[in-house]
């Protein structure tokens, strides 16, 4: 199949930035909808973002999961990031997928988001967190940062905070079943990150 008969599938979710929020998360673009188990980011059951957050914050990696329905306590999710100050966008708003899967390797970014216009509306933003080498790529080539940071480290963005911080660039490992690390050493990488930024 030709790439230009592929459709082009644009972002079914609007950026959740609450007005305080110190990171923000850009992960690279939704799963298809069938693998989704609530309408917020990191939807697919089988990901683990919620669950290493669950252990960061809660001690708990199940403190967001519905065993029973296996799905994510959405609402549990919106209020913690709201309190905690997490943002979630992605960094593409339209894509093709060149496979019928979640796979970020098989995405081709139609339109980058306009992360220039979302930091706008975060005047306390301390880091873009991507975690992931699709959301990372796409970002640093967005933004012409030229040394994409390895996994557990950070550079600076254009960006400054109301309080003329830089705004960092941190990139964690992926959440993704898939990324060859335990539960537990995802958790610590999360937690030294949220510590950087004062949110534990």
């Amino acid at each position: 199949m030709r790439v230009d008969a592929i459709p082009v599938e644009r972002h079914p979710l609007e950026p959740f930035v609450p007005g305080d929020a110190r990171v923000l998360f850009l992960g690279s673009f939704p799963p298809p909808r069938r693998r989704w188990c609530m309408p917020f980011f990191y939807p697919n059951y089988i990901n683990d973002h919620w669950r290493i957050q669950g252990l960061v914050f809660y001690g708990d990696a199940g403190y967001f999961v519905d065993a029973e329905h296996r799905c994510f306590r959405y609402e549990a999710i919106v209020e913690h990031c709201e309190r905690v100050g997490i943002a979630y966008y992605d960094t593409a708003r339209a894509v093709r997928r060149m496979a019928d899967n979640a796979s970020d390797k098989f995405l081709e970014v139609v339109e980058a988001t306009d992360v220039p216009a979302l930091v706008a509306r975060l005047p306390h933003l301390r880091a873009i967190v991507t975690t992931g080498e699709k959301a990372t790529e796409t970002l640093c080539e967005s933004l012409q940062i030229a040394a994409i940071p390895k996994v557990g480290a950070y550079v600076t963005t254009p960006f400054l905070s109301e309080g003329g911080v830089p705004v960092e660039l941190y990139r964690l490992p992926s959440s993704s079943r898939a990324y060859p690390m335990s539960l537990q050493k995802k958790g610590e990488a999360y937690a030294t990150m949220f510590r950087r930024y004062g949110l534990l």
